[in-house]
């Protein structure tokens, strides 16, 4: 037991490679302890062995079955070896195992949610949210957003994430002032490539390293890809590579670059180091840009948002100080060419008829946004709705669904994920991209936008439900943002039927993507340094 706990305290450091070896040594003092096993898997899960720390999870099981925690890993790492079905039961069984037991609540709701398995969404959604509100557990916030919660929840929710986070993170020694002219400047994520916060980022800050008082820094917590993204990205900025880092190493390569001003690209969103953030390697710390809410941790100072995403009413539902862009918050990568389309029958499309398109993450359908986009099928004769295909058995829920409300399933047509290029050609076919609700689209509105595909959005009350609507906002599509379903479907159901004014609207974006600010991605990095030379002044009163 003594070399289970020390594994526990250096998996929970951060440290992968001495908690397997405290595992294996408690393995080697008693073959096939469930705990020992447990955290073996935890720490090949760690160190990315995904399969090697499936078998380890499954043998944990078989030897402690009804052991709900050891479940719920298995859950998580039969999620990365793309075992979804499995997963899911996974997460089912730990629930049944602690049905009480708001947490598990929240872990089989958030994988239903991706595997559009809604059977007891409603029950689920309310034990967690009422748990949250209670604060009875401290669930993952990223999988909040999807709920139909207002502010004042995902606050909440964060708040108490950041308060599992912040005990065991002791803070680093205050740092003295650089004696280095110019401000440095710090980027931290895990999606430093050919990921959406890569695609997103980098042609800002190609013109944001042309600013002569800055100085850019990297820090990712990804491998390199070899992408042209990642090349790129390290060409606009001294980039650290610290995958594999602990926390501490984490923290403390940061603190050694001297940062001025941190960005944290990931926040909440999985994949990221609160625990590093927590120890506050840099004087001024921003949330910006990956996770769309509140982080309500004491170690983030500002959010960076527009006047659109996050409006002065709910900046009370905020731990940071808001500090807002000119523009639309949200870059874009405007240096992407994209190719002529395919023709339709070669992605699945018919030959004729309207294509309405959500290529959202499957997490973010439910039963209200997939309802109204089958409505404005039903009123629309020979149109299609064309979405992302999900894991496991998604599209054949979906289908299911479509059924049972009276629509052809085979209406629904589905594609896999494609290289960027390639999903971006095919993108030109879309005539209209119907969005969710409440968490709707991000990066991808943006791409649909990039494309010439006008985005039709019901902006909610939350930041992670107004990303979309802040786009059309932005670019004077104000009319593509409307107020309920019911204005969502006639406006849909308008546009698919008149042809003439749905090539008025697309028109109308050609024009205003050439010429409005959402896509200038030099006057966007003159307003973002502007923002940090406000943010790294505010250093003197902290």
């Amino acid at each position: 037991m003594a070399w289970i706990v020390l594994a526990e305290a250096e998996l929970d450091a951060g440290d992968a490679a001495a908690g397997e070896a405290a595992c294996r040594r408690a393995l080697a003092l008693r073959v096939g302890h469930p705990e020992a096993l447990a955290r073996l898997g935890r720490a090949q899960w760690m160190q990315g062995n995904r399969h090697e720390a499936v078998e380890s999870l499954k043998a944990a099981a078989r030897n402690a079955p009804r052991h709900p925690g050891i479940a719920v890993w298995l859950g998580h790492a039969l999620e990365d070896t793309g075992e979804a079905e499995a997963a899911s039961q996974a997460y089912a069984h730990a629930y049944s195992l602690a049905p009480a037991e708001p947490q598990l609540a929240a872990y089989l709701l958030a994988w239903r949610r991706k595997l559009c398995d809604w059977r007891d969404l409603d029950t689920l959604s309310l034990q967690v949210r009422q748990a949250v509100r209670r604060r009875q557990a401290a669930v993952e916030p990223f999988a909040f957003l999807g709920e139909d919660a207002g502010a004042a929840e995902q606050l909440q929710c964060a708040r108490l994430r950041a308060a599992q986070v912040a005990p065991p993170a002791r803070p680093l020694p205050p740092s003295s002032p650089p004696g280095i002219p110019g401000t440095r400047v710090g980027f931290l994520s895990n999606g430093f490539g050919a990921h959406p916060t890569g695609l997103l980022t980098v042609a800002m800050l190609e013109y944001l390293a042309l600013q002569q008082d800055l100085e850019i820094h990297l820090f990712a917590l990804n491998r390199d890809d070899g992408s042209a993204i990642r090349q790129r990205l390290g060409q606009a900025g001294r980039l650290h590579d610290l995958a594999a880092h602990d926390h501490v190493q984490v923290a403390t390569a940061i603190r050694a670059a001297g940062i001025d001003v941190l960005f944290d690209l990931r926040g909440w969103g999985g994949g990221g180091v609160p625990e590093a953030l927590a120890r506050r390697p840099a004087p001024v710390q921003v949330n910006w840009l990956a996770y769309p809410g509140t982080s309500g941790a004491p170690w983030i100072d500002f959010v960076l948002a527009d006047d659109f995403v996050l409006p002065e009413r709910l900046a009370p539902h905020f731990s940071e100080e808001v500090v807002r862009l000119p523009r639309c918050f949200q870059p874009s990568d405007t240096t992407r060419g994209i190719e002529p389309p395919p023709p339709r029958a070669t992605v699945g499309l018919p030959d004729e008829g309207v294509v309405f398109c959500c290529f959202n993450n499957s997490y973010k359908l439910n039963p209200r946004s997939m309802g109204r986009a089958l409505d404005i099928l039903g009123q629309v004769p020979g149109s299609v709705l064309w979405l992302l295909s999900g894991p496991g058995r998604a599209d054949e829920r979906l289908r299911a669904f479509a059924s049972d409300r009276g629509v052809d399933p085979g209406r629904l047509v589905f594609m896999a994920k494609q290289p960027h290029a390639v999903y971006m050609s095919r993108l030109q076919l879309a005539d209209l991209f119907l969005d969710t609700h409440p968490y709707n689209a991000h990066t991808t509105a943006s791409d649909a936008l990039w494309a010439g595909c006008p985005v039709l959005t019901c902006p909610g009350e939350t930041f992670a439900g107004r990303v979309a609507g802040s786009l059309n906002h932005h670019l004077g599509m104000q009319a593509m943002n409307v107020r309920n379903d019911d204005e969502f479907i006639a406006r849909a159901v308008h546009l698919a039927l008149d042809p003439k004014a749905l090539a008025e609207v697309r028109g109308a974006l050609a024009d205003r993507r050439a010429r409005s600010d959402v896509f200038d991605m030099a006057g966007f990095a003159a307003d973002f340094a502007s923002a940090i030379r406000a943010m790294a002044a505010s250093r003197e009163s902290r």
